[in-house]
């Protein structure tokens, strides 16, 4: 499904699109980021929230880093509430994921891992070649949903083609 060549390159997107929406995003005052939007997270600082949170209990679940503080879905939206914070703990995190990936061998992705699902109230297992490409996925999802927001909130964040990332 997946090799290890593909997480790296993945890691790198991630990196490269949180950078640009985070420099949309800081072109817009607070009350501006927090406002409800219709989203599902509610608003662009909700969104970027959530995400932390799901790239935090990813990595809690792949990598044995600690989970989000936020305990839930529910709660992930408002898991940190100050911008500055939040796009601190978002560089952190995606550093922590590049390592992660850098380190990875064919092997550790070719297993299955099990886990309790807050999501479906059960424990799951699945491959984690999987899970690698569901964070990914993920990750993409509510970056489209933030650059939306953010577009409709006048700014314009950068490019999202993979093809045209920088090296």
């Amino acid at each position: 499904m997946i090799n290890p060549a593909f997480v790296v390159t993945m890691a790198r997107y991630n990196i490269w699109q949180n950078k640009s929406l985070l420099e949309a995003a800081d072109q817009l005052d607070d009350a501006v980021r927090k406002a409800d939007r219709g989203a599902f997270f509610g608003s662009i600082h909700g969104t970027f929230s959530h995400l932390l949170w799901g790239d935090r209990m990813w990595m809690s679940r792949l990598a044995g880093h600690p989970p989000p503080s936020a305990g839930s879905i529910g709660e992930s939206a408002s898991m940190i509430e100050d911008w500055t914070t939040l796009k601190e703990e978002r560089n952190a995190t995606d550093v922590a994921i590049a390592e992660w990936a850098e380190s990875l061998q064919e092997t550790d992705i070719d297993e299955d891992l099990t886990w309790f699902s807050g999501a479906t109230g059960a424990e799951v297992t699945k491959p984690v070649a999987l899970l690698v490409t569901h964070m990914f996925n993920h990750q993409t999802h509510h970056r489209g949903q933030i650059h939306a927001m953010l577009t409709a909130a006048g700014v314009r964040p950068g490019a999202t083609d993979l093809f045209i990332m920088p090296d």
